[in-house]
């Protein structure tokens, strides 16, 4: 109820932003309006980091639900806050764009101080561009009418400016449409150009995808990204979808209960996540017993596994060692073998579930060729180029 109260009122969010962003621009002199232009084209080589966060608090009533929450988004990067529903990632994104009071921390776009405890700059103020689940195009509005919204009409260039938008989604041939002419794919790309026409610092995107098919979804994903990268203009993706994070982000924040996990690189969180509940949540990621044999060695049931990098824990230390998907490879000539206990065709490959002797449960997959069926014993090893441990649990 609470998420549906949220794009029923898109619409309320998004005039108060852009009827302030125009009253702002109007009241501006023509020499002013030429330097916030420069100092936006400026700002695109400038290395003060595009948005900074610190120490934030959100509450909703007494609840907390956003808690000790802190990272940063350099010039031209797009970052995401990925986590399950209920975690909080939305609540930084409204307190970000101005629709959240904080009841601790900073928040700075540009440099500058937009968010405290004690300041709040008004929506209209913080260059923020936003574009909605549910995209918030007006129904009774052309598409060219539609991303001139938020773009003072006083201005000779405005729907010069619209018209370029259009071009850059590769919708300038439909600017005399209406809304509901459109698919949900068209209008999304409508709604990211509105939210790009007034040049703003930062681009916040909550769900984008969210309403769209499969195909579409990751298609469209990878065309938003190509336009922020042209335009090299920042934003940060609120999703709980891990593919379309990986697919879109520069720099991910893992978020559960509240929290910023990690924020890094899509290979750092992979490759090398902070805690168990990090590599278990990413990339279906299994955590076997294991004993760490040396310092570049460790053992576990799957066999003896070499790493290339020297291993955070001590010789003769019990560890949890991470087993991913891909780490696991059929090898009819192993001695050890695994049941298939769970089978899920994806085409080119399977997905498949395996139960080791001792009843341990890792996961593969195999090429479809192969299509072994349930209850199958199979040969497998352990193939794995980077070891990951944890302590014990």
């Amino acid at each position: 109820m609470k998420r549906r109260h949220f794009e029923i009122s898109s619409f309320s969010l998004l005039i108060i932003v852009y009827l302030g962003q125009y009253l702002m621009h109007a009241s501006k002199s023509p020499v002013q309006r030429t330097l916030a232009v420069e100092e936006h084209l400026n700002s695109s080589f400038s290395t003060t980091d595009v948005l900074s966060v610190t120490d934030l608090h959100c509450k909703y009533e007494k609840t907390p639900v956003v808690k000790s929450t802190s990272f940063a988004l350099h010039p031209g990067e797009i970052g995401c806050l990925l986590g399950p529903s209920g975690c909080g990632k939305t609540t930084i994104l409204r307190a970000i764009a101005g629709f959240q009071p904080i009841d601790q921390g900073e928040i700075k776009v540009d440099g500058n101080l937009i968010a405290s405890q004690t300041h709040a700059q008004p929506p209209e103020k913080r260059s923020v561009g936003m574009v909605f689940q549910d995209y918030a195009l007006f129904p009774h509005l052309s598409v060219l009418e539609n991303v001139m919204f938020g773009l003072n009409r006083k201005d000779k260039n405005s729907q010069e400016t619209a018209f370029n938008m259009l071009e850059i989604v590769q919708l300038k041939h439909l600017s005399e449409r209406y809304p509901h002419e459109l698919s949900g794919g068209q209008q999304q790309r409508i709604a990211l150009a509105r939210a790009l026409a007034p040049s703003p610092k930062l681009i916040l995107l909550d769900e984008p995808f969210s309403n769209l098919d499969t195909e579409l979804r990751r298609s469209l994903s990878l065309e938003v990204r190509e336009i922020l990268k042209a335009q090299n203009t920042s934003a940060i993706l609120v999703t709980h979808d891990q593919e379309e994070a990986f697919t879109v982000a520069d720099k991910i924040g893992i978020m559960m209960d509240g929290k910023i996990q990690q924020w890094g690189s899509p290979y750092d969180l992979y490759h090398e996540p902070a805690n168990r509940q990090i590599a278990s949540f990413i990339g279906k990621g299994s955590l076997l017993p294991a004993r760490i044999e040396t310092s570049h060695t460790v053992s576990s049931e799957l066999g003896m596994a070499s790493s290339a990098h020297p291993l955070m824990h001590q010789t003769g230390e019990e560890v949890d060692l991470l087993v991913r998907p891909e780490d696991i490879v059929a090898s009819p000539d192993s001695p050890l073998m695994a049941q298939i206990t769970k089978k899920h065709f994806l085409g080119a490959s399977c997905f498949y579930e395996l139960k080791l002797p001792s009843g341990q449960q890792i996961s593969t997959v195999l090429s479809s060729h192969l299509n072994f069926e349930l209850g199958d014993q199979i040969g497998i090893r352990f193939a794995a180029d980077h070891i990951v441990t944890f302590n014990k649990a």
